[in-house]
């Protein structure tokens, strides 16, 4: 059995077991949190939701992303800039699929 929801602006194709690295979301580690914006189960699809359906997590760790970094110049102006970026996540394990 598998569910696509969403969350954090992106969708996630997770069944039961799956470890998910994702936006930052509230929770300390060994919290529970229920995604209830779930598009699809198995071959039932959502218009644009399905109703009544959850899915159930449970929050291993708050980490942060490794480092991108972000490079603009513009040739022949003597513009260089360079930044680093670390998203902060969150990694979750997905334990249950309820719904229909």
């Amino acid at each position: 059995m598998y569910a696509v929801i969403k969350t954090g602006g992106k969708q996630y194709k997770v069944s039961t077991g799956d470890v998910l690295k994702i936006e930052k979301i509230a929770g300390e580690a060994g919290s529970e949190v229920i995604f209830n914006e779930v598009l699809a189960i198995d071959e039932t699809v959502g218009t644009p939701l399905v109703s009544g359906a959850s899915v159930k997590a449970s929050v291993i760790k708050q980490a942060r992303d490794a480092k991108i970094i972000v490079f603009k110049k513009k040739r022949r102006q003597n513009y260089r800039r360079k930044n680093g970026h670390r998203q902060s996540i969150t990694l979750v394990k997905i334990t249950e699929i309820c719904g229909k």
